[in-house]
């Protein structure tokens, strides 16, 4: 049987687009990939991500938010780490040791988002759709 490919999603808070990110590679990639996501810092779950996510019938209201050295800690190792930090937040996405390609996929911080809940939940849709894309994309490609 085939080694599956271990990829680690991160973002500052693991609050809303690393969790996009590795539950769109968990249906996407089925049984290629390993998949886990973690932030350089500690947060809590964007309720309104956990919404959007629902809207396309994946759950993740039950995910716990990871730090990235939690898992510099224990050792593990990674294929791919692939930060999806935004491009004004990109220098505080962390470099994580090992062998890992690393991978920059620049999407917008829901967490920064203004307006309503409504307005927020709209531009929240949007980054979903494109880390989905952009997700989809990539593993077929590895």
């Amino acid at each position: 049987m085939q080694q599956k490919v271990r990829v680690l999603f991160v973002c500052i808070h693991n609050s809303a687009r690393s969790q996009m990110g590795e539950a769109f590679l968990k249906q996407a990639g089925g049984e290629r990939f390993e998949v886990r996501s973690a932030g350089i810092e500690s947060g809590r779950l964007n309720p309104l991500v956990v919404q959007a996510m629902k809207e396309v019938d994946i759950d993740i209201s039950g995910n716990k938010t990871k730090q990235v050295s939690d898992f510099i800690d224990s050792g593990e190792l990674f294929d791919y780490v692939i930060t999806v930090c935004d491009e004004t937040s990109a220098e505080r996405c962390p470099l994580f040791p090992g062998q890992a390609l690393r991978l920059h996929w620049g999407f917008p911080d829901p967490s920064v988002l203004q307006g309503t809940d409504e307005e927020k939940l709209s531009a929240i849709r949007s980054i979903r759709d494109a880390i989905k894309e952009k997700v989809k994309t990539w593993s077929v490609t590895v």
